[in-house]
């Protein structure tokens, strides 16, 4: 079986799930058993920090940046980021997976959390999870056969960069792209 692991799922129209109109996924983990992925493009309406502040006694979050909902599934919190130090799985080139508690707590604790404030690019390199999305043996599959989703390589810019236009922006290099160079295309199509 060809791992999907380190794509991206891009909603199409005929994705049937409300969990997952315009939603773009990163697939994290993909395998005869089933596939687990991250929804990129959902930030909630609150914090890391203000998230722990609930549950964490122990140590004192600084992440300012939105909590973002991974998916229908419950799960406790995992994070993208850039520390290899930190990282349990490579997705993608230099962009890391982590669900274990003691390194999440120490990405976003004291001395040795990085910074999570804009780069140079003006983009966040960590992403927080509460949820993820989880696809049964062989169901995934299906859904792509469907043509509920289409695949898309992503890069950084993709996984940490803005959420509300990012759906937008990949839809239109994957239907426009194919008859006009995608760096030419702009972020907002209705400039043109």
């Amino acid at each position: 079986m060809k791992t999907r692991a380190g794509q991206l799922l891009v909603a199409s129209g005929k994705l049937q799930d409300p969990n997952f109109a315009r939603a773009v996924v990163l697939i994290v983990q993909d395998d005869d058993n089933g596939a687990m992925g991250l929804v990129l493009n959902r930030p909630l309406e609150t914090t890391v920090r203000e998230a722990c502040e609930q549950v964490m006694t122990d140590a004192e979050c600084v992440v300012e940046s939105p909590l973002h909902q991974g998916g229908p599934c419950e799960s406790l919190l995992t994070v993208l980021h850039t520390r290899p130090t930190y990282g349990e799985i490579e997705v993608i080139d230099g962009v890391y997976f982590t669900a274990e508690k003691e390194k999440i707590i120490e990405l976003m604790t004291g001395e040795n959390q990085f910074s999570l404030a804009k780069d140079a690019d003006g983009e966040t390199r960590a992403k927080f999870f509460a949820g993820y999305s989880g696809w049964g043996a062989g169901q995934l599959d299906a859904e792509i056969g469907a043509g509920a989703w289409l695949l898309a390589k992503p890069d950084a810019k993709h996984i940490f960069g803005g959420d509300d236009q990012l759906w937008t922006r990949l839809m239109t290099e994957l239907t426009l792209g194919k008859w006009v160079d995608p760096k030419r295309i702009p972020d907002d199509p209705s400039v043109n």
